[in-house]
């Protein structure tokens, strides 16, 4: 499967988030998410496993009860079912996959 972000249109979540759903398949996938400045991602908890790769700006992320600053090359990892969320401190966009898929996104 070949997918082109030219080919995708922004899903705008309002408050300054944004979605494009990219590769998916079998249990896999992968998800863009872009932030404005001050965007809120809520606090939240899902059955999936979740790795989030910052592709560029700044965050506070909480998962759990730990709270950091990442920016860009930065990884997390959120097991399944633990809270986590997120406040955009300089405006970036986030490449989040997921096992397994995320219907409610497609």
């Amino acid at each position: 499967m070949f997918i082109y972000k030219k080919d995708i249109p922004l899903q705008d979540l309002g408050d300054g988030v944004g979605r494009r759903v990219l590769a998916h398949g079998g249990t896999m996938m992968a998800v863009e998410v872009s932030f404005e400045t001050g965007a809120i991602g809520p606090m939240h908890n899902h059955v999936h496993e979740q790795l989030t790769y910052v592709l560029s700006g700044r965050f506070r992320f909480t998962i759990g009860e730990e709270t950091h600053e990442v920016s860009a090359g930065d990884t997390l990892y959120k097991k399944p079912y633990i809270m986590h969320g997120c406040v955009c401190l300089e405006k970036g966009v986030l490449l989040d996959t997921f096992t397994p898929q995320r219907q409610d996104f497609l």
